[in-house]
């Protein structure tokens, strides 16, 4: 399904700073008529407000807490476009000492919060004509690093419920496109050990856009997460996008 984001009604998870932002800020330059800013503290959106006035309007949700989810639900009832972009990484090894409670935070956030935003959404794309769900994944999705590994098992976790999505969220006209992005130029990546290796934010942004034209489900959209995506790619389409369900 081929989407293009001119004119459309956005909301995007994390909006206020690394990819979120620039997805913000790319959405408005490509013709978004409104976005919805969704951070956890309202006060971090203004800057996005003064620069682009009443496209930008902020809204609260905290993936961690349901509530927030389901109020920007009732609230966001004219989105044609939901970008859950918001996740955490600790970098957290397997034998790390808090190695469990590093990976049921991510997995709150980064899974559960998914499937809490899967939910709320829905309905909201389906009354809106289908639409576009977008999940921002990484390559950790489908490599692990032992240094943050279990944020790579809550981004492989978060991935297979995108899958899931596809064919679900397909049935009712929602194009779903999962992301995979390398080492990026974010706080993110700092965290993570990789600075001199990230690559500018607008790659993940512009390159959503695109794949969102080109009705896409994977989209890897910097050098290294072409690398992994390259070598995935026969996997991706004789397994992962096949009806393996079919006679």
């Amino acid at each position: 399904m081929s989407i293009d984001i001119k004119g459309k009604t956005v909301l995007v998870t994390g909006a206020n700073r690394g990819i979120g932002k620039t997805i913000v800020e790319t959405f408005v330059e490509q013709g978004a008529a409104k976005i919805y800013a969704a951070v956890r503290n309202l006060e971090s959106a203004t800057p996005l407000v003064q620069a682009h006035g009443d496209k930008v309007v902020p809204i609260q949700i905290d993936l961690g807490n349901p509530d927030t989810i389901t109020q920007a639900a009732k609230q966001a009832t004219d989105v044609d476009v939901v970008i859950n972009n918001a996740g955490i990484l600790l970098t957290t090894s397997p034998l790390a000492g808090n190695a469990i409670e590093s990976l049921q935070q991510e997995i709150d956030v980064n899974v559960f919060g998914l499937i809490r935003m899967a939910q709320a959404f829905a309905g909201v794309l389906k009354a809106n004509g289908g639409g576009a769900f977008v999940q921002l994944n990484s390559v950790a999705s489908v490599k692990a690093f032992p240094d943050f590994a279990t944020y790579c098992a809550s981004k492989a976790a978060a991935y297979s419920i995108t899958q899931a999505l596809r064919d679900l969220l397909g049935e009712q006209g929602t194009a779903v496109l999962s992301v995979h992005p390398g080492p990026i130029a974010t706080d993110m990546a700092t965290n993570a050990g990789f600075t001199d290796m990230a690559e500018p934010t607008t790659l993940v942004s512009e390159g959503i856009v695109d794949a969102l034209k080109a009705g896409d489900f994977h989209l890897f959209p910097d050098s290294m997460a072409k690398q992994v995506g390259g070598a995935y790619q026969s996997f991706a389409e004789n397994i992962v996008e096949a009806n393996l369900m079919e006679a």
